[in-house]
C-alpha cells in the first residue's frame, strides 16, 4: 500500500503568466487521503486546451499552472479504502478529478457535467489547495477518477485517449451513433478529429473529413482511411459541436428547420466511457498517431500545436525526460 506519506515534492513545468512559457518548477501534492492514488507519471499528452489555460484565452487562468490532462502513469501507492487500483498498475487520468457526486450528471455516471466538478490543473481541490497536471513527476487522484489502461494498449498511445479519443467516443455512444453504417463527417482533421475518424471507421461508418486544408485530403483518405465528400446533413442529422469556439455561432433558421436537423453540444466524456473507448480501442485495434518528445522540447511542442504542425497529437515522455533530476529535487 506505500507509507501514505505526508506532503511530498514534485517537480512539474508550470507556466508563471499569460506567456504560457513552461519552466521547471518545485511544489507539494496532498497527503494520501483514504481513497487517493499516487500516480508516476510516465506520459502525458499535449492538447490545445493547455495552450488556451497557460495563456489565459479564457480568461481565468491562475498562475504557477502545470497544465497537462492526457495522463498515464504507474500507481506507487494508494490509500488505505482503495480498491480499484494496486500498486504497479498502469492508469490514466483525464480532464476532471473531482464533483460533487450528489447531483443529477452525478448519479447518472456523466460527472463532466456537474456544475462542481472540478479540472486536473488550474482549479482548487476540496483542500483548498490548487491542482496541477500531468507535466510533472507525480500526481495524487481520487480512485474515482483513476482509469485502468488495459494490457495491450501503449502507455504513449493510451494518453489521448483520454481527452481527444473520449470526446469523440461520448457523443457517438450517446446520441445512439453506435450502430454500423451511418454516414459522418468530421470537421477539422486535428488532435481530436484524427481520433473521430479511426473510432468511427471502427464502429463500421462512412466517415467524411471536411477541412480547409486540401494537404489534408490525401493524409484523410490515405492514412486514416476517410471516404470521399459526399453530403452533410439529411433530415435528422445532428451537427454536434466538440470544440471551444470563441466566437459565436450563427445560422438561418430554415437551415435546421427544413431537414429537422440538430444543432447539439457534447463534453469530453465521462470516467466509464473512458474506460469503455479503451477497451475499443484494444478489442479494434486502434492506435493514436502521435509525435513522442521530451519535456525540454514541450514549449517548442506547444507552439508547433498551435500552428497545427503535428500529426495529429504531441505526448510527452515525462518518466524518460528526468525532470526531478534537471531540477534538482529528490526523487519520490
Amino acid at each position: 500500500m506505500g507509507s501514505l506519506a505526508s506532503e511530498r515534492t514534485v517537480v512539474g513545468w508550470a507556466a508563471r503568466d499569460a506567456t504560457g512559457h513552461l519552466s521547471p518548477y518545485t511544489y507539494t501534492v496532498r497527503k494520501t487521503g483514504p481513497e487517493d492514488v499516487v500516480v508516476k507519471v510516465l506520459y502525458c499528452g499535449i492538447c490545445h486546451t493547455d495552450i488556451h489555460q497557460a495563456k489565459n484565452h479564457l480568461g481565468a487562468s491562475k498562475y504557477p499552472m502545470v497544465p497537462g490532462h492526457e495522463v498515464v502513469g504507474e500507481v506507487v501507492e494508494v490509500g488505505p479504502e482503495v480498491s480499484k487500483h494496486r500498486v504497479g498498475d498502469v492508469v490514466g487520468v483525464g480532464v476532471i478529478v473531482g464533483c460533487c457526486r450528489e447531483c443529477r450528471p452525478c448519479k447518472a455516471n456523466v460527472e463532466q457535467y456537474c456544475n462542481k466538478r472540478i479540472w486536473s490543473y488550474n482549479d482548487v481541490y476540496t483542500d483548498g489547495q490548487p491542482t496541477q497536471g500531468g507535466f510533472a513527476s507525480t500526481m495524487v487522484v481520487d480512485q474515482k477518477f483513476v482509469v485502468p489502461i488495459p494490457a495491450g494498449l501503449a502507455p504513449e498511445q493510451a494518453a489521448p485517449l483520454l481527452c481527444a479519443g473520449v470526446t469523440v467516443y461520448s457523443p457517438l455512444k450517446h446520441f445512439g451513433l453506435t450502430a454500423p453504417g451511418l454516414r459522418g463527417g468530421i470537421l477539422g482533421l486535428g488532435g481530436v478529429g484524427h481520433m473521430g475518424v479511426k473510432v468511427a471507421k471502427a464502429m463500421g461508418h462512412h466517415v467524411t473529413v471536411i477541412s480547409s486544408s486540401s494537404r489534408k485530403r490525401a493524409e484523410a483518405m490515405d492514412e486514416l482511411g476517410a471516404d470521399p465528400y459526399l453530403a452533410l446533413l439529411r433530415l435528422d442529422g445532428k451537427h454536434v459541436l466538440l470544440g471551444v469556439v470563441g466566437e459565436p455561432l450563427s445560422f438561418v433558421a430554415p437551415m435546421v428547420m427544413l431537414g429537422r436537423k440538430a444543432v447539439t453540444g457534447s463534453f469530453i466524456g465521462s470516467v466509464d466511457e473512458t474506460a469503455e473507448l479503451l477497451r475499443f480501442c484494444v478489442d479494434k485495434g486502434l492506435t493514436s498517431q502521435i509525435e513522442v518528445v521530451k519535456m525540454g522540447y514541450v514549449n517548442e511542442a506547444l507552439e508547433r500545436l498551435e500552428r497545427n504542425d503535428v500529426r495529429y497529437r504531441f505526448v510527452v515522455d515525462v518518466v524518460g525526460s528526468n525532470i526531478e533530476e534537471a531540477a534538482g529535487a529528490p526523487a519520490n
